[in-house]
C-alpha cells in the first residue's frame, strides 16, 4: 500500500499493515525529522526489517538531500535477507511510480485534447457566422481532415474516433510487477523508480570469484592469495616479467608468467583496465548478484563494490565496518554526515563496541611475535642488500608524517593495516626518529615483546597471581623497565603497517600476533591519560581447559561508548533497534547518548500465539534453579531432565533448550546420561547438541531441521550467548517450544567483568546487580524469541528457574512477552506446566481464523483515517519505553 504518514508518502509493499508497524514507522519518521537518534524495540516476527526499509527509502525519495541508508547486520544470511526485502520494497515503489507517471500522462493528454476541441469549436462558430469564409484561408488547418478536405461532418467524426484511440494507446495492457527484484534493474527508471543503487559489503572470502582462490579453506588463506595477486608490488613484478618474456601488456594476466612464475587475478586486472568505466547500473545487489555481475564483466566484485560505495544509496554490511576502527575507515570516510545508520538486532551493541577496542595476548602469541620479528629482521637485511632505496624512501616518507606518506589513504588494493585509534597529534606529526629506520623499529618491538613475556612469567610463577592495573600504571612500569619512551608507543601500530607495506608482505595473517602486540602498545599509550577507560588484567591461566597453564594479558575496554561515540557525533540519525532491548532505559547510559525517541511496542494479535511459562518447581515440588549453590544438586539435575522428557513427549516437532554455559550443558548432559534420561528422551525425539565448532554446529542444525521435516521430531540442546541463540530462527515446526534452563548471568568471578562493573558504578551510577540482571534477561529474551517469526506462528516460551518468578527479574522481559504472561503462568510446577502446554497446543492446532486475522491488519482506508490521537491512545497503554 501507499499511504501518507505525517506528510510523507510511504511505499509499503504489502496490502495490509499491523498497528505496531504503523507506530514503528511513525517513530522512525519523528527521529529523521528531528535529526536525532532513537532506540526502538519491535516485537519479534512483526516485520521490523520491511518497516525500516520502507520508511527510510521513502524518506530518501521525498528528501533527495538525505544521505545513504547504512544498514548494519550481524551475519551474512541476515545481510542477504535484508537485500531480498529491499528488492521487494523498491520493486513495489517502482511500480507505483510508473502508475503515477501514466496517470499524469493521461491527465496531460486529456488537457491537450480539451484545448484542441476548444479551438475547433471556435472555428466552427466562425463558419456559422461567416458562410462566405475562404476555406483555403488561415483557419483551414484547424478544420481540415487528414486529406485536406474541408468536410465539417467528417472532421467531427474524426475527432470522435481520435480521442478514444489516444486514451487506448496511453493505457495499453497493464504492466505486471517486475519479476527481477535483485541484480541490475533498467526498466521503470531503475530500482525504486529513481535509479537506486543498493550494495552489500563483505570479506574477500564471501565475494571472490577467482576459481583457485575460492578453493582455499579459510579466510586467512583467501586473503593471502588475493593480496599476492592484487598488491601493487605484485602487479609491478608481473608487468616486468611479461615485459621480459616478450608478452604484451594485455597478455598473460590470468596465468603464471613464464619468467618469475608470477600470477595475477584476471578479474582485478579487468577492473583496473576498465578504469572510470567500472560503474554499476541501478539495482539491488546481494552477494550472489554482485559475484554474478562482476564475473560477467570480468571485474573483481570485492574491489568493484568498494569503489561503488560513493554512488550507492543503500549499503548493507556487518557491524564491524562501522564500529571496529581497524576496518571502519575503509567505508566510513565515504559516508556523508546526512547518512542514516541502522543497527538491527542491536541488543548486544555495547558488547560489540567493547570487543572492538579490546586486545587479548596469550603466552603463545608472544612466541609467535618473536618469530615474526625474526622474519622481519631477515627480510630487512635482504632488502638492504638488494634494494636499499626502498627502505630509504620509506624513511623519507616517515619524516613527513603519516598523512603525507599516504598511509591513511592507501590504494584499495594496497597491503597494509588500519590503525585502531589515532589521535590528531599522531596524524599530523612525523614518526619519532628512534623508530623510523626499520632495524631500529624491530629492536623497539623486541623490547616490548620481552617485557610482556617477563610480566607473564611473573604472574605464572609460584608467587604470581592475578594482577589488575590501569594503563598509566602499566605504561610507567614498562618505561621504567625497558627505558623506552612513551611517545613512540603511540605510533607502534602504524609504523608496523608501514614496514609490512614496504617489505611487500602478502600474508598479513602470519603477523597477527605481532600486530596484536603493536595494537596493545598503541592503545595503552593513547589512553593512559585521564580517567582510566581501560583495564589491564594479567592472569596466570586464561585457558578454559582445567589444569592447563596459559598465562594471558588482556587490555579490556570498560567504556562501550568509545567505539560508537564518533558515529553519534558525525551522523545525524543513528537507529538502534531489536526485538529485545528491554530494559531500554539502560542503553543511553551505556552508550552515552540522548535518543530523541525511545519506545517499546506491544504485539497486536488475533490469538494468544505466545505462551510464556515460568516453572519454579519440579514434579516433586523441589525448587529448580541454576544458581551456584543449587546447580550441582542431583535433585535439580533430575528435575530438569524429567521436565525436558515430559515436555518433549507432549510437544510435537522441534524443541530447543538453552543452557547458561557450555560447561554447565556438558556437565548436566553427562549426569542425564548416567540417569538414563537421554535414553528416555530419544524415545520421543532425536537429540542434537551445539558445540564450539562452527562446522559441527551447522551440520547438527541441518540434521535437526531434517528430523523436524520428516515428522520424527528433534530437540536441540544449545547455549545462551552462543551461535544458535543469536542468528538462527526456529520458526513454524522447527521450534514449537524454547526452554531456558536457568538465568544466563555472566561469569561473575571474571576479573574483566568485575572491572567493568566497578567502572559503570563509578562513572554512570549503574548498580552492579542492575547491570547483571539487565544483561542476563536480554540474553534470555533473545533465546526464547527464536520461537516465533510471524503472526500465524505460535510457540511456548518456558523459563525454568525459580528466580524468573521474582518481580525484579520478570519485569525486565520485553513488553511484547509480558503482555502474554498472566498470573496463572507464574510459579508453576512441571505437572501444572504440562497441563497448560497441552491446552495451549490444542487451541493453536485449530485452523487460523482468517476473519480474526484481518482484524489486526489495517487496510489502506483504515490507515488513511487513522489520526494521531487514535495512535496516541494505543501508546498510552504502556507503549512508551520506561513506563
Amino acid at each position: 500500500m501507499k499511504f501518507d504518514l505525517d506528510g510523507l508518502t510511504v511505499y509499503f509493499p504489502y496490502e495490509r499493515i499491523y498497528l505496531e508497524q504503523y507506530q514503528y514507522m511513525r517513530s522512525l519518521k519523528q527521529t529523521l525529522d528531528a535529526g536525532g537518534h532513537c532506540l526502538l524495540e519491535m516485537p519479534t516476527g512483526t516485520g521490523k526489517t520491511v518497516c525500516l526499509l520502507s520508511l527510510i527509502t521513502s524518506y530518501q525519495h521525498a528528501h533527495p538531500n538525505t544521505g545513504k541508508l547504512v544498514y548494519c547486520t550481524r551475519t551474512v544470511p541476515e545481510m542477504n535477507s535484508v537485500m531480498e526485502e529491499l528488492g521487494t520494497v523498491l520493486a513495489y515503489r517502482s511500480e507505483e511510480l510508473r502508475k503515477e507517471r501514466e496517470a499524469m500522462a493521461v491527465i496531460s493528454s486529456s488537457a491537450v485534447v480539451g484545448d484542441a476541441m476548444d479551438i475547433e469549436s471556435a472555428a466552427g462558430s466562425q463558419l456559422v457566422d461567416n458562410p462566405n469564409h475562404n476555406l483555403n484561408g488561415s483557419n483551414n488547418d484547424a478544420i481540415t481532415n487528414g486529406n485536406g478536405d474541408a468536410n465539417g461532418s467528417n472532421n467531427e467524426q474524426q475527432h470522435q474516433n481520435r480521442q478514444p484511440r489516444k486514451r487506448k494507446r496511453i493505457y495499453g495492457p497493464k504492466k505486471s510487477q517486475p519479476q527481477n527484484q535483485l541484480g541490475p534493474i533498467s526498466h521503470n527508471n531503475g530500482a525504486g523508480g529513481s535509479g537506486v543503487l543498493a550494495l552489500c559489503l563483505s570479506s574477500r572470502r564471501n565475494m571472490c570469484v577467482h576459481e583457485r582462490v575460492m578453493r582455499e579453506s579459510d579466510r586467512e588463506a583467501v586473503d593471502a592469495a588475493c593480496r599476492s595477486m592484487t598488491a601493487p608490488w605484485a602487479l609491478e613484478r608481473a608487468r616486468k616479467a611479461r615485459h621480459n618474456s616478450g608478452q604484451g601488456e594485455g597478455d598473460g594476466g590470468n596465468t603464471a608468467s613464464n619468467n618469475g612464475n608470477i600470477e595475477t587475478c584476471p578479474y582485478f586486472d579487468g577492473f583496473q583496465s576498465a578504469g572510470e568505466a567500472t560503474s554499476m547500473p541501478s539495482g539491488v545487489y546481494n552477494l550472489d548478484e554482485l559475484k554474478k555481475w562482476g564475473k560477467s564483466k570480468s571485474w573483481c566484485p570485492y574491489y568493484l563494490t568498494r569503489q561503488a560505495i560513493n554512488h550507492a544509496s543503500v549499503l548493507v554490511f556487518n557491524y564491524q565496518y562501522m564500529l571496529d576502527p581497524k576496518v571502519a575507515k575503509m567505508v566510513s570516510k565515504e559516508l556523508e554526515s546526512e547518512s542514516i545508520i541502522v543497527f538491527d538486532e542491536a541488543h548486544n551493541i555495547d558488547s560489540v563496541c567493547i570487543e572492538a577496542l579490546s586486545v587479548t595476548i596469550h603466552e603463545r602469541h608472544l612466541e609467535q611475535a618473536t618469530r615474526s620479528l625474526g622474519r622481519l629482521s631477515s627480510e630487512v637485511s635482504r632488502i638492504k642488500a638488494s634494494d636499499a632505496t626502498r627502505l630509504q624512501a620509506e624513511y623519507q616518507n616517515l619524516v613527513n608524517g603519516l598523512v603525507d606518506q599516504g598511509l591513511l589513504d592507501a590504494p584499495p588494493n594496497e597491503v597494509g593495516l588500519a590503525s585502531n585509534i589515532l589521535g590528531t597529534d599522531i596524524l599530523n606529526e612525523a614518526v619519532p626518529g628512534n623508530i623510523r629506520r626499520a632495524e631500529h623499529f624491530i629492536a623497539f618491538m623486541k623490547k616490548i615483546v620481552e617485557h610482556l613475556k617477563a610480566r607473564l612469567r611473573t604472574v605464572a610463577g609460584p608467587r604470581g597471581g592475578v594482577i589488575s592495573e590501569t594503563p598509566l600504571a602499566f605504561l610507567h612500569r614498562m618505561i621504567t623497565t625497558t627505558s623506552l619512551e612513551a611517545k613512540p608507543l603511540k605510533f607502534a601500530y602504524s609504523r608496523l603497517s608501514s614496514l609490512l607495506r614496504t617489505l611487500q608482505v602478502p600474508n598479513l595473517d602470519d603477523y597477527n600476533a605481532l600486530t596484536d602486540v603493536a595494537d596493545f602498545a598503541s592503545l595503552v599509550s593513547t589512553y593512559s591519560e585521564g580517567s582510566p577507560k581501560f583495564a589491564i588484567i594479567l592472569e596466570p591461566n586464561g585457558s578454559s581447559i582445567p589444569g592447563a597453564s596459559d598465562p594471558v594479558i588482556q587490555l579490556a575496554c570498560l567504556d562501550s561508548s568509545l567505539a560508537i561515540a564518533p558515529l553519534f557525533k558525525r551522523f545525524g540519525s543513528v537507529v538502534i533497534t531489536s526485538g529485545t532491548l528491554s530494559p531500554i532505559d539502560l542503553y543511553p547510559k551505556l552508550l552515552q547518548f540522548e535518543p530523541c525517541v525511545s519506545e517499546s511496542f506491544n504485539m497486536s494479535t488475533f490469538r494468544p500465539c505466545i505462551r510464556p511459562l515460568i516453572i519454579t518447581r519440579g514434579s516433586d515440588q523441589l525448587p529448580v534453579s541454576t544458581k551456584f549453590d543449587d546447580r550441582g544438586d542431583m535433585g535439580v539435575v533430575r528435575n530438569f531432565g524429567s521436565m525436558l522428557v515430559e515436555l518433549c513427549s507432549s510437544i510435537p516437532d522441534g524443541v530447543v533448550a538453552f543452557f547458561t554455559s557450555y560447561s554447565y550443558m556438558e556437565s548436566i548432559i553427562s549426569e542425564w546420561d548416567g540417569m538414563g534420561i537421554l535414553r528416555q528422551l530419544t524415545k520421543s525425539k532425536l537429540v542434537f547438541i551445539e558445540t564450539k565448532d562452527v562446522v559441527e554446529t551447522t551440520l547438527a542444525l541441518d540434521n535437526y531441521r531434517r528430523a523436524c521435516d520428516s515428522g520424527r521430531g528433534a530437540v536441540f540442546l544449545s547455549v545462551a550467548r552462543g551461535k544458535v541463540s543469536e542468528g538462527i530462527n526456529f520458526d513454524r515446526h522447527y521450534g514449537r517450544a524454547v526452554i531456558m534452563f536457568g538465568v544466563p548471568f555472566q561469569y561473575t568471578l571474571s576479573h574483566i567483568l568485575r572491572a567493568r562493573l566497578e567502572y559503570l558504578q563509578t562513572h554512570y551510577q549503574i548498580r552492579e546487580q542492575d547491570f547483571l540482571n539487565f544483561d542476563a534477561l536480554r540474553q534470555a529474551s533473545q533465546c526464547v524469541g527464536r520461537v516465533i517469526r510471524s503472526k500465524i506462528d505460535y510457540g511456548l516460551m518456558i523459563f525454568a528457574d525459580s528466580r524468573y518468578n521474582r518481580h525484579d527479574k520478570r519485569t525486565k522481559l520485553p513488553k511484547w512477552i509480558l503482555q502474554f504472561l498472566g498470573d496463572g503462568q507464574l510459579n508453576l510446577s512441571t505437572d501444572t506446566a504440562i497441563a497448560q502446554v497441552k491446552h495451549f497446543l490444542r487451541i493453536m492446532a485449530q485452523p487460523v481464523d482468517q476473519t480474526a486475522l484481518k482484524q489486526v491488519l489495517l487496510t489502506l482506508e483504515e490507515v488513511e483515517v487513522m489520526s494521531p490521537p487514535i495512535v496516541r491512545s494505543f501508546e498510552n497503554g504502556g507503549q512508551h519505553a520506561g513506563l
